[in-house]
């Protein structure tokens, strides 16, 4: 990649309105995450990389073992930016009706004529939590694609708006594995981010176990409402990112395709499937977020690498060779921000 691109003009352009927006975002940024520690301690990543997801209209999958607050975290964000929620536990007998809605037969007042009227399900909420995805077969699963993507639900002829903003994050555990359903690949690509939960730090933990058997119960105060997520979603696509960090967003995105050019050895011979065109699109939205959030008005290549491995790491599948040499997606993800090193970010 060379140091000096021939062209760094934006293709959008901020005006004094998304200045003033950006630093509105910036201002609430430091008041949401004081507010979510009175609640949530540490996570500072996936905080960061949840609320990214959120600003860029997107979905999100959380993985992580049972009992690291990832249903805590969710309904607390949803109480600071003052979004409706819902939350539905997937089970094996979940059917697709139950997360959707389905049209009862009731009689109508008066006339005594029978009719047929849509029940809401709870999808209809601006912040949904799929809790443990992968516990429900593929039929309730694929409920969720046409809202995920479409953003309304279809029932007999009728076509049902969801609330905007609309986001799905969904949980899974990594351990247990033992009766549930993987996401196909083409559900996960749906989800921007896959955010890794770990274990809390020693620290943290002292902490959490402190807060937890104690008496206190804290509560959050609202920084931002839905209108004011709609209006900084469309400030994210306004973001400028000069041409030489998209296409080092995609050369990042093209060198995972093991049968691609750019394409590095070692993907060749660990990777069986590379990212496909959304994976491109998603680091450079991501990018402009993340810029948002730390206060700058254009993204930069840093920005790109930032958001890497939560935007490629469930697009990138590993071979059997690499899988019993015990090297992961994240890995191969590691490696490539390694070798492919960005050129000098111009600021615009």
């Amino acid at each position: 990649m060379s140091d000096a691109p021939q062209n760094t003009t934006p293709p959008e352009t901020v005006d004094a309105s998304d200045l003033e927006t950006v630093e509105e975002l910036k201002a609430a940024y430091a008041s949401m995450k004081s507010e979510l520690a009175q609640v949530i301690v540490g996570q500072d990543d996936v905080v960061e990389q949840l609320l990214m997801a959120i600003f860029c209209r997107s979905h999100a999958l959380l993985v992580g073992v049972p009992g690291l607050a990832k249903t805590l975290l969710v309904s607390t964000v949803s109480r600071v930016l003052d979004l409706s929620f819902k939350r539905i536990q997937f089970t094996p007998d979940l059917m697709p009706a139950d997360i959707t809605g389905t049209e009862v037969l009731e009689e109508e007042a008066g006339t005594g004529r029978r009719i047929f009227r849509f029940v809401h399900g709870p999808i209809f909420a601006n912040m949904l939590l799929a809790d443990e995805i992968n516990r429900t077969p593929p039929k309730t699963q694929a409920a969720l694609l046409e809202a995920m993507q479409e953003h309304h639900v279809t029932v007999g002829e009728e076509t049902h708006h969801l609330p905007e903003p609309f986001f799905v994050l969904a949980t899974q555990n990594p351990i247990e594995q033992e009766g549930t359903y993987p996401l196909p690949e083409a559900q996960l690509d749906r989800f921007m981010f896959n955010i890794r939960v770990n274990y809390p730090t020693a620290e943290e933990e002292a902490e959490i176990i402190r807060r937890v058997t104690g008496s206190h119960r804290a509560t959050v105060a609202k920084q931002l409402d839905a209108a004011s997520v709609i209006r900084l979603q469309e400030v994210v696509r306004r973001v400028p990112v000069a041409d030489h960090v998209i296409e080092y967003a995609a050369k990042l995105a093209r060198a995972t395709r093991p049968k691609e050019a750019e394409a590095p050895d070692f993907v060749r011979e660990m990777v069986a499937w590379g990212a496909g065109p959304r994976a491109g699109i998603y680091l450079i939205l991501a990018a402009k977020a993340r810029a948002i959030l730390h206060g700058r008005y254009h993204a930069i290549t840093e920005d790109v690498r930032a958001v890497a491995h939560p935007v490629l790491r469930h697009r990138v599948i590993t071979t059997f060779n690499a899988e019993a040499a015990g090297v992961s997606s994240d890995d191969i993800i590691t490696a490539l921000i390694d070798a492919f090193q960005p050129g000098v970010d111009i600021e615009v």
